[in-house]
């Protein structure tokens, strides 16, 4: 029986792979193993890995890779560490991460170097930060590559991938966003002790490129939502440098009734919360992504999402800079953004992921991997 190991380090990107998981763990081929780190392991935004364990997987192992505030660097170096002894141990056949986060950057090096074959889940997209980068260097270390669209595996080609071992599956966390089994809003409401009725939704995260100004343009995203006088429901940031200015900054709205904040928020609940919000507005990629399924209007601030919509397809969104007068402008703009895009698939990723990797075809692709050029 093939063992298939997935590596999650974040709330947002166990959310994305939860239901290809979920599909791997349901099948009598496969042996599902689960290599739990990152944020999920810090009590500060919630330990999250509890989510992972009350969710019915099993065979999960913990390793704790970095500490508050940890620079890139020494979380990559450190996962690269534990995650080596975990595989030379466990002996996985596949690994397959997710995203741009430094963990599936150092899952996919110790599956390259160790001859295991690697699998990236939602490769060829762009964003405006070092993120970009490290995603499409997870790219140049896979064998197999699942994407959401076709614009993501044009992306891939350019980068010399060859197109058979590209497979567009739609993004998965629309399976989850799509199914029936959400929890109500008024069980969001009860499990969080939320009391509003009309609310908008806060996600904003470090930009570690610009750390240099972030105490500046947090404050004046605070100002904007104070000045709205409008109710905020507000997730922390994740813990990349400079997340303890954010977390520094919204000390001041923790006395005001305006404001529910949390640590982290289980995956469903917090799609329900999205689904019936008025808006959202931070720099999250849910801003640029699950608002649009959901057709709610989003502000994105800044430069994170950089390249990663265009206005013209994605109507829902307006973008500002960090600058008080332009967030309450646009927030006063939410009512017209009311449209949907649905360029990342239908909600049947964690099928075509199973067929993919059902298929004997894969499993007999040599792990040595060769440059394709692109014909101009």
């Amino acid at each position: 029986m093939k063992k298939i190991m997935f590596l999650t380090g974040t709330r947002a990107d166990y959310g994305k792979i939860k239901s290809l998981m979920k599909t791997v763990h349901d099948s009598d081929d496969f042996d599902l193993l689960i290599f739990v780190t990152g944020m999920h392991m810090l009590s500060k935004y919630g330990s999250t890995w509890k989510e992972i364990e009350k969710d019915g997987f099993t065979n999960t192992y913990h390793y704790i890779n970095q500490k508050i505030n940890s620079h890139m660097d020494i979380a990559l170096s450190n996962t690269i560490l534990g995650l080596s002894n975990y595989v030379h141990e466990y002996k996985p056949d596949m690994i397959v991460v997710h995203g741009d986060r430094i963990e599936a950057l150092a899952g996919a090096m110790v599956g390259a170097l160790n001859n295991i074959k690697v699998a990236h889940i939602e490769g060829g997209e762009v964003s405006g930060t070092i993120d970009e980068s490290i995603r499409h260097a997870v790219t140049k270390f896979s064998h197999f590559h699942f994407v959401s669209n076709e614009e993501a595996k044009k992306r891939i080609m350019q980068l010399g991938e060859p197109e058979d071992s590209i497979f567009i599956i739609g993004s998965p966390d629309i399976d989850i966003m799509m199914s029936e089994e959400l929890p109500t809003l008024a069980e969001v409401q009860q499990k969080y002790e939320i009391p509003f009725q009309d609310y908008g939704v806060v996600m904003f995260h470090p930009v570690t490129t610009e750390v240099e100004q972030l105490r500046e343009n947090v404050k004046e995203v605070v100002d904007a939502l104070l000045a709205s006088n409008l109710n905020y429901v507000v997730i922390y940031p994740n813990n990349d440098e400079g997340s303890s200015i954010i977390l520094n900054e919204y000390e001041r709205l923790l006395s005001n009734k305006s404001f529910k904040i949390y640590p982290s928020m289980k995956f469903e609940y917090f799609l329900t919360l999205l689904k019936y919000s008025k808006f959202m507005v931070g720099n999250s990629s849910a801003g640029v992504r699950e608002t649009g399924i959901y057709g709610i209007p989003a502000i994105d601030i800044g430069n994170r999402q950089n390249g990663r919509y265009n206005l013209k397809d994605s109507k829902n969104i307006i973008h500002v800079n960090e600058n008080k007068d332009e967030i309450l402008e646009a927030i006063g703009k939410i009512d017209q953004l009311k449209s949907y895009n649905q360029s990342f698939g239908i909600g049947n990723s964690d099928q075509k992921f199973f067929e993919v990797i059902n298929n004997e075809q894969i499993w007999g692709c040599k792990i040595q991997k060769s440059f394709v050029d692109v014909a101009y």
